[in-house]
């Protein structure tokens, strides 16, 4: 991960979603990491993951390395979960300690991953209920949500926000839609969520919501909606507090790291793109 990280700071941010996006579908199990194959729909083309999940080779890179140590110990699920923590703490984030022994699902769920996934257009509430569904805190939602201080959205995904709905500044916007054109085209141009600094872990995403600046209207409805009454006040507190931050933000992944997937008893791949035969 350092090397990775080295070469790309967005590499972080990458590892850290593809941890978030398996958990929520399935539990902690690597689903995430399957290919497509003839008697397997993987959750890689669910909406939320298309063209936008990325990161799946540097996983592929590590669990490679620790095959040929000692082959068979060590699941994708793990080797996922630990690279999202060092993902972390590499771009100055905080560091935790979780459990490992996770197993490797032999299954993927599309349909999970459409209806599971948060995505940028909905609203405070239809989020809240995704991660009350986990067992998830409307705590950890506005912590977790913190990760967007690193990493990137693609122009279709913010903009409805910054023609329609913006609460941001004139200036602002304008950067935004310089390159991000309201008539469509340039889906896949991205602007960094955090822009004020964009490759380092801290709070820096909170105070952007106080100004109304989230890229995301998933983003600032934590803080502007008149719905989100504890989201508001928890988005205040990050902003000026960004050692409570650090420590819940460690707690909700330890949380979000110990979903698990009651159904399928598991393995440990040897690829993680496909299910041992």
């Amino acid at each position: 991960m350092e090397c990775a990280v080295l070469s790309d700071p967005r590499n972080a941010a990458k590892i850290v979603r593809l941890h978030f996006h398996d958990c929520f579908v399935q539990g902690c199990d690597g689903s995430v990491l399957l290919d497509d194959t003839i008697t397997l729909q993987g959750e890689k083309s669910a909406t939320p993951n298309v063209d936008s999940l990325k990161g799946f080779e540097i996983i592929d890179s590590i669990k490679n390395k620790v095959e040929s140590d000692c082959p068979g110990v060590v699941s994708c699920a793990d080797i996922l979960a630990i690279a999202a923590r060092d993902s972390t703490v590499l771009v100055g984030g905080p560091d935790w300690e979780m459990y490992l022994g996770r197993k490797d699902s032999k299954t993927a769920s599309y349909e999970l991953a459409n209806s599971n996934l948060p995505v940028p257009s909905e609203g405070i509430l239809p989020i809240i209920t995704k991660f009350l569904y986990q067992g998830l805190s409307v705590t950890d939602m506005v912590a977790l949500s913190g990760s967007h201080t690193i990493g990137v959205a693609r122009c279709q995904n913010y903009r409805a926000r910054i023609y329609d709905q913006s609460t941001a500044s004139e200036s602002y916007l304008n950067d935004l839609r310089a390159s991000c054109p309201a008539a469509g085209g340039d889906d896949d141009t991205v602007a960094p969520m955090d822009n004020v600094t964009p490759n380092l872990f801290d709070n820096s995403y909170y105070q952007i919501l106080l100004r109304g600046e989230g890229l995301l209207n998933s983003d600032q409805e934590m803080y502007s909606s008149f719905l989100g009454v504890q989201t508001k006040q928890l988005v205040l507190q990050y902003a000026h507090d960004p050692l409570a931050f650090f420590h819940q933000f460690a707690q909700s992944m330890v949380a979000m790291g110990n979903i698990t997937n009651a159904v399928d008893g598991g393995e440990v791949r040897r690829s993680c793109r496909f299910v041992n035969t």
